[in-house]
């Protein structure tokens, strides 16, 4: 009998290994080299096998571990997901981790995922520029009542004079929510564009203020656009220093995210709607703060009124407006730069919010399950949120 189990493990060992896939336990996972650090995104070589691992090392970086089907989920499924991934019969990740009860129980790489090299985040790169300005509501810089003041009231350095009419209607609840109702052409952006001088600093919201159409309740529909460029002018605004430094030590630093990119946008602050670059762990660390109504590590950072109105479902955004649909995925939405959708699994939907990135960087909150998945990848087919509710519910919804 001890000789047939043995062979049964060798036959399924080597039918890991021959389809470029290799299950993993408390081993090292793939690491960039110095050289390798250096290179742009694109340039990075793909892993010749996927690393996929049940049992995710502690990493002394804050994240507490478990075991896959010791502390929770169903770890065959899981890892006949990952294999499927592997093997290209899904969309192509970069990384899949999961979280449950606050501790990382698997943790897979593909393709140019590597342990300690930041991914670029695209659109994910919101839901961060949304928890910094939590975290100023916090400090005490601004308060929740704020969210519903005219925007340019914390702005002291424009001239209203040259508004066009209507900006009073402009408030960062409107700009949560992609609602600022600004509305400027491309070839006016263009030509912005051509004197960069005038973008710097207020500049760029002087600007866009007196070239909008007039702003009113019909142009403030939910439109997808750089509205996030108006929520770091007011972090800029109302804290000490610059809101790079203040995001570093306030945020980054309370998480240890220490390997990471953030680069400047032309008004010379932090862009606040794409480009900036986090490893997959990290992304776990701002899944579980969020998931931990603002909580890290037993300091609440971020005021946990804030994280319920940024993660609820608070206007309806239609099933075509959200990376990764699907049959299994409805009631789409939108909070403060967080979508949300109801995942359906065996007759019953959850809800879920996520932070979601153009070519496949998802954070996905299950608060019902007490769930955080991060995914990376750079061509993402956009069906995450379909493959959540088909594969990944089953394995913990019981």
């Amino acid at each position: 009998m001890k000789n047939k189990t043995e062979l049964l493990l060798l036959l399924i060992v080597l039918i890991f290994t021959n389809s470029g896939f290799a299950q993993q336990g408390n081993s090292v996972a793939p690491k960039a080299t110095t050289a390798e650090t250096t290179l742009s995104f694109w340039d990075i070589p793909e892993l010749k096998d996927a690393f996929v691992d049940a049992v995710p090392s502690d990493e002394k970086d804050d994240i507490p571990v478990g075991k896959l089907g010791i502390d929770g989920g169903d770890k065959a499924m899981i890892i006949k997901l990952a294999q499927e991934i592997a093997n290209n019969k899904l969309d192509p990740n970069d990384s899949f981790l999961i979280a449950y009860k606050g501790k990382l129980l698997f943790e897979s790489y593909y393709r140019k995922g590597r342990i300690n090299l930041p991914h670029f985040q695209a659109s994910a790169t919101k839901a961060y520029t949304c928890l910094a300005l939590g975290r100023v509501i916090q400090l005490g810089y601004l308060t929740m009542s704020d969210l519903d003041k005219p925007l340019i009231s914390f702005l002291k350095d424009l001239d209203p004079t040259k508004f066009v009419e209507g900006i009073e209607k402009i408030t960062l609840h409107k700009a949560m929510t992609m609602r600022s109702g600004i509305r400027i052409s491309k070839e006016q952006r263009k030509a912005f564009e051509k004197t960069p001088a005038q973008l710097k600093g207020q500049k760029q919201v002087q600007t866009f203020l007196e070239h909008s159409a007039p702003i009113t309740s019909a142009s403030q529909g939910f439109l997808y656009q750089d509205d996030p460029r108006l929520v770091m002018q007011i972090i800029e605004a109302v804290v000490p220093g610059t809101a790079k430094d203040f995001i570093k030590k306030e945020l980054l630093d309370k998480l240890g995210v220490t390997t990471y990119g953030w680069e400047t946008d032309v008004n010379g602050l932090p862009v606040s709607a794409s480009r900036s670059s986090m490893t997959s762990r990290d992304m776990v660390k701002w899944g579980i703060l969020t998931a931990n109504k603002g909580k890290w590590k037993g300091e609440q950072l971020v005021p946990e009124a804030f994280i319920t109105k940024a993660t609820s479902r608070i206007l309806l955004t239609g099933d075509d407006d959200v990376y990764g649909g699907g049959t299994n995925v409805s009631n789409q939405g939108y909070g403060y730069y967080w979508w949300s959708a109801d995942l359906k699994y065996d007759d019953k939907s959850y809800f879920c919010v996520s932070a979601q990135g153009g070519g496949g960087q998802y954070i996905i909150l299950i608060e019902e399950l007490d769930l955080v998945i991060v995914v990376t990848s750079h061509e993402n087919d956009n069906s995450t949120l379909q493959i959540v509710a088909e594969r990944i519910l089953p394995a913990f919804a019981k």
